[in-house]
């Protein structure tokens, strides 16, 4: 096994965090033409929760250099990202394993991390873990003290509101889940209409009507915080090929307010990674192919815009970055003038001015080798330069 690497709090994290964001809405401070790349941190494939409990005893195949079970939890597979706006970010690691037949000892989290670009490395500042223990589950969970796993629930995006609880969305209902700012779930999980995933299929003996993986991988939220928008990662029985459902949500009744708009996929084979607000129209939306290393071609961030200003029934999109040509003139990390982004999942995408975004890569823990065929990938973390300003909505950024 390689070596071990644990992440422990380091009391220099966040203002170096803050220094070394300054100015990155440029490249070399000059304006860029392109999308650039401005920073690259990377926090290590074999980082685990210190002193935490065991995972991956039913964990098979090729670990890419990792022997399973492991001592600890891992912090892996990140999904959803919230900016703090005090140079640190919560980032929520998504149902373990990969199947909720093998992740029934991954317990569900969200790492507060800090990214330090000046030593190419991410601080792990701590965490919570996700529960229920008022029971608001109302069927039975994997572990009798209502701690969450992989197997009860696929969390796979999230947004912080204004009193610091977060709305987390589920790939196994699908279900929109709300907790408190120390993981504990606050209502029972609200499912979608018509959107049946298979592992309630299994559970209730309902008819699915999604594929498996295939909910809420998206989760924006408005400027003003009432409204949720929850995208699909596939497309539901009887929609047209690559059609996934943006659904609204409003926080304030808890319900769904039965406004649905729809993102077309440029292949009906492809998926989304992340979806999140810019304005009260606007999205950032990462596409993505399902190749990884030589064979990833399509990994894009779009900008999607439900006005539908020409009236075809979907978003409007607009190509912002393409992450397998992004330019590098300074050659950051050892990278070429072009860099790449070649992992199979990218699921973390935040604005951090207007014209800066930054992008993290779900490693899929041990198994993508998106930068090697032979070693686990670690997690990446990017910032990118744009050649125009967003306009994001000031409330919307830290």
């Amino acid at each position: 096994m390689r070596k071990i690497v644990r992440n422990l709090l380091a009391g220099t994290g966040v203002l170096a965090l803050s220094f070394s964001l300054a100015g990155t809405a440029s490249a070399g401070g000059h304006k860029v033409t392109k999308p650039t790349l401005t920073g690259w941190a990377s926090l290590p494939a074999g980082t685990f929760v210190p002193g935490s409990e065991p995972s991956g005893a039913l964990v098979t195949g090729n670990l890419n250099g990792f022997t399973a079970p492991f001592a600890d939890q891992p912090v892996q597979g990140f999904s959803g990202i919230v900016n703090n706006g005090d140079g640190t970010f919560d980032v929520l690691s998504d149902n373990g394993y990969g199947q909720q037949a093998n992740s029934g000892d991954f317990l569900l989290r969200v790492h507060r991390l800090a990214p330090v670009f000046g030593r190419k490395q991410v601080d792990v500042l701590g965490g919570v873990n996700l529960t229920d223990p008022s029971g608001k589950v109302p069927w039975k969970l994997t572990r009798d003290d209502r701690v969450l796993t992989g197997a009860d629930f696929d969390v796979e995006s999230i947004q912080k509101v204004s009193d610091g609880s977060y709305w987390i969305g589920d790939e196994f209902g699908p279900y929109l889940l709300h907790f408190d700012r120390a993981g504990r779930l606050l209502s029972a999980p609200v499912a979608l209409d018509g959107v049946i995933a298979p592992e309630t299929a299994a559970r209730t003996g309902a008819t699915a009507t999604a594929r498996s993986s295939k909910g809420f991988e998206g989760l924006a939220q408005s400027p003003d915080g009432r409204y949720l928008y929850a995208l699909l990662e596939g497309s539901i029985t009887g929609d047209p090929a690559g059609a996934l459902r943006l659904n609204e949500f409003d926080t304030r009744t808890g319900r769904y307010t039965g406004k649905r708009f729809v993102y077309q996929l440029d292949n009906p084979d492809f998926a989304i990674g992340d979806a999140i607000a810019v304005d009260n129209n606007r999205f950032l939306i990462i596409e993505r192919d399902n190749g990884q290393g030589a064979t990833a071609v399509v990994k894009k961030i779009y900008l999607a815009d439900k006005r539908d200003r020409d009236r075809d029934g979907k978003l409007d999109k607009k190509l912002v970055v393409d992450l397998m040509n992004i330019a590098n003139p300074r050659r950051l990390a050892g990278f070429g003038p072009t860099f790449t982004f070649p992992f199979q999942t990218i699921e973390d995408v935040v604005i951090l001015d207007d014209r800066t975004i930054a992008v993290l890569n779900d490693n899929n823990f041990p198994f993508s080798t998106g930068r090697s065929a032979t070693a686990a990938d670690n997690n990446e973390w990017i910032t990118i330069a744009l050649p125009e300003s967003l306009h994001a909505d000031k409330r919307l950024l830290k």
